[in-house]
């Protein structure tokens, strides 16, 4: 019985239409992206207990607050916070030189590595919230290619 209602189930999902599909696809944000230089950033280290944890990896601005005991005030992983730390990730490294948005220089293990933390475990694990300005100056950057974008008009 349980086999048929999973059938079901999956088969109405197949059988959607592609015009529900597209209304999902570019449904607005619950909460629209934000932008952040390096100081609006910062004040959300961990330290002041009414305001989330936020760190960013690639220029992409996570939530971490969910994960308070690792990114929290005296937390482990607390220096990687209110910063881009896009190097020390890719490193695996607290070291406070590593702690920086700058990949310069970086072994192709090490971008690898980068890479898959970014998509395996911040893209899956926490909401993103905004994105760093560096990120947004570069010359490439277009919002429709960034994770979480949902609408030309949040920018």
């Amino acid at each position: 019985m349980e086999l048929a209602f999973v059938y079901v189930l999956w088969a109405l999902c197949l059988c959607r239409s592609s015009a529900d599909v597209s209304k999902l696809k570019f449904k607005r944000a619950l909460n629209p992206v934000r932008l952040f230089n390096e100081e609006e950033l910062r004040k959300y280290d961990g330290s002041q207990e009414d305001l989330p944890i936020y760190m960013a990896v690639n220029g992409v601005v996570f939530d971490v607050t969910k994960g308070k005991e690792f990114y929290g005030k005296d937390a482990p992983y607390n220096a990687l916070v209110g910063k881009d730390s896009s190097r020390a990730v890719a490193k695996m490294s607290l070291e406070p030189e590593d702690l920086t948005s700058d990949t310069t220089g970086l072994t192709d293990e090490q971008l690898e590595s980068l890479e898959s933390t970014f998509e395996l475990t911040y893209k899956t694990k926490y909401r993103i919230v905004g994105y760093t300005a560096s990120r947004i100056l570069k010359e490439d950057f277009r919002p429709e290619d960034q994770p979480n974008f949902w609408n030309k008009d949040e920018f």
